[in-house]
C-alpha cells in the first residue's frame, strides 16, 4: 500500500508527523537505501525498506498510552546530552519506545501523555482539531479584570494574536492570585508569555486536563496506562477510528 513517509514513521512509533518531517529534511531518513528528503514522498509500506539514523524500522504492532504527573524540574525528553533529570527516569521499562505528546518546560508539572501512536499523537498535537488543555496558574499579584479580559479576547505575541482563553480568577489576593486557564493553541511557553504580556509573573504552573484526561488521584511523578475508554475518547476527538 502507497503510505506517506512521515506517517509510516509515526506510525512506527518514531516521531510525530511533524518531527518525521524534520528528520526527513535533515536527512536521516532512507527508503532502500537512498536518503530521502522530499516531504510528501509515498513509500510502498509491504516492500520497501525504511531506515532512521541507519536503524530499519518496522510499523508497531501494538501501541502504548500512558499518562504522567510530571513534577516541576524535569526535561520532557528521553535523552539529555548534559545529564540533566529528564522524565525517562519516571517511566517504567517498556520494550516499545514512546515519546511526549507536546511539551511542558522543565518548571511546569503536571499532566503529560505519552505513546508511539504517532497518528494520534500529530492530531492531538495539530491546531486543527483544537484540543483543550486546562492548567492552574500561580502569579504575583491579583490580576484586575481589563488584564483577564485581554486573554479572554486573544493577545499579541510575536505580532499574531492568540486563541480567546478561557481565564477564572480562583484564588485572588494581593500577594499572589490562583486561576484556572483553558487554551487549545499549542505555543512554546504560551502562558507564560500571556502573562508576562498583562505584567504578571507566573510563579507556578500545572497542567491539570488534557483532551479530557485528568490527574484524579495520580500523585507528582507516578504515571499510570490509559484505559480503553479513554483511548477511544481520544481517538474520537480528532477524528479517528
Amino acid at each position: 500500500m502507497q503510505i506517506r513517509l512521515n506517517k509510516f514513521l509515526s506510525q512506527a512509533g518514531i516521531a510525530s508527523r511533524r518531527e518525521a518531517d524534520r528528520m526527513i529534511e535533515e536527512g536521516r531518513v532512507k527508503v532502500n537505501s537512498l536518503v530521502i528528503q522530499e516531504l510528501g514522498y509515498k513509500i510502498d509500506d509491504a516492500k520497501d525498506k525504511v531506515e532512521v539514523d541507519g536503524r530499519k524500522i518496522w510499523r508497531e504492532e501494538g501501541f502504548v498510552y500512558l499518562l504522567l504527573n510530571k513534577p516541576a524540574g524535569y526535561l520532557v525528553t528521553l535523552k539529555d546530552p548534559f545529564q540533566r533529570p529528564t522524565i525517562k527516569s519516571l517511566l517504567p521499562h517498556l520494550k516499545k519506545r514512546v515519546f511526549p505528546v507536546g511539551r511542558l518546560d522543565s518548571s511546569t508539572e503536571g499532566l503529560l501523555l505519552l505513546t508511539n501512536d504517532g497518528e494520534l499523537a500529530y492530531r492531538l498535537t495539530h491546531p486543527r482539531y483544537e484540543v483543550k488543555k486546562t492548567y492552574l496558574v500561580k502569579v504575583r499579584g491579583e490580576p484586575d479584570s481589563s488584564s483577564l479580559a485581554r486573554m479572554r479576547k486573544g493577545i499579541f505575541l510575536e505580532g499574531k494574536k492568540t486563541a480567546p482563553a478561557r481565564v477564572t480568577l480562583l484564588v485572588p489576593t494581593p500577594r499572589e492570585s490562583l486561576l484556572k486557564i483553558e487554551i487549545h493553541e499549542g505555543r512554546k511557553r504560551e502562558i507564560r508569555r500571556m502573562f508576562e504580556a498583562i505584567d504578571y509573573e507566573v510563579l507556578e504552573l500545572k497542567r491539570i486536563g488534557f483532551a479530557g484526561l485528568t490527574l484524579n488521584r495520580l500523585k507528582s511523578g507516578q504515571w499510570r496506562f490509559l484505559k480503553e475508554r479513554e483511548i477511544a475518547g481520544l481517538k474520537k476527538q480528532v477524528g479517528m477510528k
